[in-house]
């Protein structure tokens, strides 16, 4: 069971979620994102992990060479897939990588989740028009298949006061979270996080004991 505090913009937030129990840290590539970052701030990023936990960058309908371009600079253990990318690109480098999926009454997770086979697994978030991921919204949680939760990373939402009640609901392989940890765009609130993790790591234990 795993927390994912993605959107990381600054170094120091991405050391204070490590150190509270973090197993991964998104950052964005995305140029439309206020939560994007450049080469040079993932490397910082990065250098403030070691091995201590996963760097996942996250991308939005990129070409092949901009997802090259930060794979030859970024040490990333991991890419994840916010757009309308098939699976054949998803999976041509080289990496595990999570694919993003909008959930709606109608989505088909069993087919999805068939046609992403090779994905590492699926991050399932809220739709929202025109952002791609940290809009703060929930959705409906009885949307998801019970059968495939161990394929399931859970985003949308997710904040301090319901992440437990998220992971005993849905019991997913992981939690990821952007604003519902945020002083303002891009800016990690400390108490926030500390609260976040801290709920999802007690939650974890309880529907696994």
């Amino acid at each position: 069971m795993r927390v994912k505090i993605c959107g990381v913009t600054r170094p120091d937030d991405a050391a204070l979620a490590l150190k509270l129990g973090a197993d991964a840290i998104g950052c964005v590539f995305y140029p439309g994102s206020p939560r994007a970052v450049t080469v040079a701030t993932a490397l910082e990023v990065a250098s403030r992990l070691g091995d201590k936990a996963e760097l996942v960058g996250l991308f939005v309908n990129p070409s092949v060479r901009e997802v090259l371009e930060v794979l030859e600079r970024v040490p990333l253990h991991c890419l994840q897939f916010h757009g309308a990318e098939p699976p054949q690109f998803c999976g041509q480098f080289k990496k595990p990588y999570i694919k993003a999926v909008p959930m709606q009454a109608d989505t088909d997770l069993a087919a999805v989740n068939l046609e992403y086979e090779g994905a590492q697994a699926l991050l399932l978030d809220s739709v929202h028009e025109g952002r791609f991921g940290g809009s703060g919204a929930q959705f409906d949680w009885d949307w998801v298949d019970a059968t495939l939760r161990r394929r399931i990373i859970l985003a949308g939402g997710l904040r301090p006061d319901n992440v437990a009640s998220a992971i005993r609901q849905v019991q997913p392989v992981a939690v990821d979270v952007s604003s519902g940890v945020e002083q303002e765009k891009g800016i990690k609130d400390p108490d926030k996080m500390a609260e976040f993790i801290s709920a999802a790591l007690g939650a974890f234990e309880e529907v696994t004991s």
